[in-house]
């Protein structure tokens, strides 16, 4: 097995490495936790939306004002009512919204998401 002399373990220098590590991939990962919430609540409200018995027919100012409505509630930022296309050809709408998310890391380095949102 091991001699006597042999020592085993982590070094100083390697723990502070490790500890680098996943200090990083926390704060990288706190970071991107919010957007991708939020994504999933954009997500939901055009499909709530899109399902609503009262949108099916509904002109698309009415349908727009119903997305300014609920994101307020929702405190939804990253996409306004403006930015979602809709189309009113099929039975009920379908909404689709395209945006893009900066999160700002550290100094002048950011990270930069595009999110594609459909109702479903």
């Amino acid at each position: 097995m091991n001699k006597p002399g042999n020592q085993r373990g982590l070094s100083f220098s390697g723990f502070i490495f490790g500890a680098l590590c996943l200090v990083l991939v926390m704060v990288f990962g706190l970071k991107l936790i919010p957007p991708y919430i939020q994504h999933a609540e954009i997500n939901k409200l055009l499909s709530t939306i899109a399902n609503d018995p009262d949108m099916q027919k509904a002109p698309i100012r009415d349908i727009r004002a119903s997305f300014n409505r609920r994101a307020s509630i929702d405190n939804i930022t990253a996409v306004k009512a403006d930015d979602i296309d809709i189309d009113t050809s099929a039975e009920k709408p379908v909404l689709t919204a395209s945006y893009a998310v900066k999160i700002p890391l550290a100094g002048n380095v950011s990270l930069y998401i595009d999110f594609n949102s459909a109702s479903k």
